[in-house]
């Protein structure tokens, strides 16, 4: 070997070897990591010096386990069940680009060992899903975290897609940042467009040419509708879908097999009272919009009663349907 390596750095590179091979079905023998020390390192240390190291990272309190097969890191910061869950948020995390989706998931394949990695398939197919293409994505919620830390507007593009499946700019926007939402595997900026004067909800993902301005934000407490703050629990389960009117009380009449459903979108804060037939009736809040977008999806499993005003939107979206298949 080229370069050579202290004999001191001994104990750091037992402990990196460790992590890198061993697990209980891979236990490592003195023999094995003085071979890995001489190959990987260039340094050569008797098996005594081995054996008085790794007493030392047991005394430092790494879990080090040993029998008679050899010794092995017995506990990681992650275990490999929680690694893998961890990839499969980033591999169906449509917020990520591929690039970057491929790139943390091999950081967290080398938070385990070497054998780790084989055993997850899926971490090759990270360019069949569906990815954004924006690459500032994290730049964006750097830019967006030293806005609400500093109390600072931001200026940025927002964009739509194009014919061409590319991302174009649709407008110019100055806003007051107050939080980041993951809602429905996607990023959301919760802000007050300084123009509509209103709070919006901002793909991450469809922002670009951010900036950081000199304007102070304007305090969320003084936006109306938002004057005791953020109800977190009201925003996952009143907004199926990141519109920005407030919610509202709704009545529905529900098949009672698509209950969990409902309870998969609104939350257990809900009222459910059994009918005949196997209907049940839902009483919930939420927003307008959103609940008439939701209930055109579950059409054939849901009526809408009250408010009037739904109810109606939802009659026209059907009537209209109905002239286009006509």
């Amino acid at each position: 070997m080229d370069n050579l390596e202290p004999k001191k750095l001994a104990l750091i590179r037992i402990l990196q070897i460790f992590e890198k091979y061993s697990d209980y079905d891979h236990p490592l023998t003195q023999e094995d990591i003085a071979r890995h020390l001489e190959q990987e390192y260039g340094i050569a240390i008797e098996r005594k010096a081995i054996s008085r190291n790794i007493s030392l990272l047991k005394e430092a309190g790494i879990d080090i386990e040993s029998r008679r097969a050899g010794s092995y890191l017995d506990g990681r910061r992650f275990e490999d069940s929680e690694l893998r869950m961890l990839i499969d948020g980033v591999l169906c995390s449509k917020y990520i680009t591929a690039k970057h989706s491929a790139d943390l998931i091999d950081r967290l394949c080398g938070l385990s060992n070497q054998y780790f990695r084989s055993h997850v398939k899926n971490i090759y197919s990270v360019n069949e899903w569906c990815k954004t293409e924006n690459q500032a994505l994290f730049y964006n919620i750097e830019i967006i975290d030293d806005a609400i830390e500093q109390g600072k507007q931001i200026t940025f593009d927002y964009n739509k897609y194009g014919l061409d499946k590319k991302l174009h700019k649709s407008a110019f926007h100055t806003a007051s940042p107050y939080q980041l939402l993951l809602h429905n595997q996607r990023y959301y900026l919760m802000a007050r467009n300084e123009y509509w004067k209103d709070v919006v909800f901002y793909r991450l993902d469809r922002i670009t040419n951010i900036r950081l301005t000199d304007q102070p934000l304007t305090p969320l407490q003084t936006v109306k509708g938002y004057e005791a703050g953020v109800d977190y629990k009201e925003l996952a389960t009143g907004l199926p879908y990141m519109f920005n009117d407030k919610p509202q009380p709704v009545e529905m009449i529900a098949e009672g097999y698509i209950i969990d459903q409902v309870i998969d979108w609104f939350g257990t804060d809900i009222r459910l009272q059994q009918l005949d037939g196997g209907k049940v009736r839902v009483s919930l809040k939420a927003s307008l919009q959103a609940m008439e977008h939701w209930a055109m999806q579950y059409i054939n499993h849901v009526e809408v009663i009250a408010p009037v005003e739904l109810r109606e939107r939802i009659r026209e979206n059907l009537k209209r349907g109905v002239e286009k298949y006509s």
